[in-house]
């Protein structure tokens, strides 16, 4: 029942505005309907802050329902305002079509698209780009008021820094999209970020303008995920978690969800896995009486790595992770070992052959040669996982991997990266 699925949308933590909460109720109660988000492709793949509505809305097609995945072709070219103190950088339509493409890959990693509510992916540059600046004016200028406009946060925010006519502009031509979609596809439900409320509310105002009958369209919003500590969440130290595998490795995609707080972790499974109310509530129970076991957060990475990622590409990070934990590096291979420490402590040395000694207190591993012989001596010491006991050992080509770099340990835990340079 689509109630069910409304009072699931609340027990995750899923619904932050709606329009019409009873009418919207209703219509999912009687009928089964197309919904849609939209992702403006401002860079060419989504990060995981991008996918809670996305996610939402996979929720709502897994109770019989249409999604309808917007790629906004023409408002990644205009930019939203929404969240921001200033104007985005204007990218060219190159760049557009380049992100767009990237974008699309990754939805349908989460989507269904072969069942009979298979999602629809959509581009508004379809319909946006063939309009004339008179046809804009005149169809939808009309329709809403400046003033409606200035009472818009993510306008309002923007008039004393100041909002490019083009970024002012962004509401009203989102607008035109959810207007489009109800008329072409009975679209009848905007999904988005709690910063979208203003662009989904223009969108309503704009279909009750534009239809004689009684226009039954509604708006919901998710909230903003934050950490337990108040702080943003889908940082990690190097920056956003991208759902591209060459932007963020599926291994350190992993290790983003298991390394989540104990605070956080039940919160995140009910947003971002699909998996059921009582096995939530068992994981939140082990959170609770055996923490240490870290059994919500194995899940939570398990879940999410397979869901954009695949079942291939969590096995390798599952098989990374346990050569780490065993030390047992010889199990890797160049590559994996690059993306399993790349924020690790590195120094870059002349690529010439080098004693082990040396090495290791020039690259501050020891701190002296009488500590890094006494290291070296007591088995702490290995070279891309095979350890080195003889004083003697000169690290050459042969350590390089991909003739660039080598992995150095020293006791269980301690791993610095050494790049050999021309």
């Amino acid at each position: 029942m689509s109630n069910e699925l409304l009072e699931d949308l609340k027990w995750r933590g899923l619904l932050y505005q709606q329009t019409d909460e009873e009418g919207l109720a209703e219509v999912l109660e009687n009928e089964k309907i197309s919904l849609y988000c939209g992702v403006d492709p401002t860079a060419d793949s989504m990060h995981i802050g991008h996918i809670v509505p996305l996610l939402t809305l996979r929720r709502f097609q897994m109770h019989g329902h249409r999604p309808i995945l917007l790629v906004g072709g023409a408002t990644g070219m205009i930019g939203d305002p929404s969240g921001r103190n200033e104007e985005r950088q204007l990218q060219t339509t190159e760049q557009i079509d380049r992100n767009v493409e990237g974008i699309k890959v990754q939805m349908q990693q989460i989507f269904d698209f072969q069942t009979e509510n298979g999602a629809k992916m959509v581009n508004n540059r379809d319909w946006i780009g063939a309009m004339s600046v008179i046809e804009f004016l005149r169809d939808y200028g009309k329709l809403i008021s400046v003033n409606y406009m200035l009472a818009k946060d993510s306008v309002a925010s923007r008039l004393e820094s100041g909002i490019s006519f083009t970024e002012f502009s962004y509401t009203l031509i989102q607008a035109i999209d959810f207007n489009h979609l109800y008329d072409n596809y009975n679209c009848r439900v905007q999904i988005g970020g709690s910063d979208q409320w203003g662009n989904i509310t223009s969108g309503l105002e704009v279909i009750r303008k534009t239809h004689d009958e009684e226009a039954k369209a509604f708006g919901i919003t998710i909230p903003l995920v934050t950490k337990a500590d108040g702080t943003k969440f889908g940082k990690s130290a190097g920056g956003s978690v991208w759902l591209d595998a060459k932007k963020t490795s599926p291994y350190e995609f992993y290790q983003f969800w298991i390394n989540t707080s104990d605070a956080d972790v039940v919160k995140y499974l009910k947003i971002f896995t699909f998996i059921g109310r009582e096995e939530i509530e068992a994981l939140e129970s082990s959170v609770e009486t055996e923490a240490h076991l870290r059994k919500a957060q194995k899940v939570l990475a398990e879940e999410m790595t397979k869901l954009v990622h695949g079942e291939s590409a969590l096995e390798d990070a599952q098989r990374i992770t346990k050569a780490l934990f065993s030390g047992d590096l010889k199990a890797l291979s160049a590559s994996e070992m690059k993306a399993a420490f790349k924020d690790v402590p590195s120094i870059e040395m002349e690529r010439e052959p080098k004693s082990i000694v040396d090495l290791i207190v020039e690259a501050g591993i020891s701190p002296s040669k009488r500590q890094a012989r006494e290291d070296i001596t007591n088995g702490a010491i290995s070279v891309n996982g095979e350890k080195v006991t003889d004083l003697e050992y000169v690290v050459d080509e042969k350590d390089r991997l991909e003739d660039a770099f080598a992995i150095i340990r020293r006791g269980k835990k301690k791993y610095h990266m050494v790049q050999f340079t021309a």
